[in-house]
This record gives C-alpha cells, sequence and structure tokens, in this order.
C-alpha cells in the first residue's frame, strides 16, 4: 500500500509485523503517522484498534512494514 495517513483504516496482521499475525490481528484507524526515521519502509502509526462493530476500543502506537497493511477505507 501507499503511505497511509490520518483517517485511514488498515488492518494489521502478520504481513505488517509479525507481533500481529493470527489472533493478535486487528482493524486500526490512524489518527497520525509519525515523521520520524525508521527503517526503510517501516512506519510509526498512532491510532486505535477497533472491534467488530467499528468502535474504538484502545488506542496504541505501532511500529509496522508499509507493504504489509491492507486498506480496509479512508
Amino acid at each position: 500500500m501507499t503511505r497511509p495517513r490520518a483517517g485511514d483504516v488498515v488492518f494489521v496482521g502478520g504481513a505488517a509485523s509479525v507481533q500481529f499475525a493470527g489472533r493478535n490481528a486487528f482493524q486500526f484507524r490512524i489518527i497520525r503517522v509519525d515523521d520520524k526515521p525508521t527503517y526503510e519502509g517501516w512506519l510509526w502509526l498512532d491510532g486505535y484498534v477497533l472491534d467488530s462493530t467499528g468502535d474504538a476500543v484502545e488506542r496504541r502506537q505501532i511500529f509496522v512494514i508499509a507493504a504489509g497493511l491492507r486498506l480496509e477505507h479512508r
């Protein structure tokens, strides 16, 4: 995927980071993409974990590879 932006809802699973594989996967509403330097292709994202109805249930900061995110909707 191209660089995500605030407002995007993405699926975060094992392709984004091994720690989110299997039952640890979730939908995530991005509120901020951090601009601090990281490894090539990796990003720090601030946002909310969403439950099955799309409601925010937990605020988190996550470190993921952008190519492993799946855009759900903008």
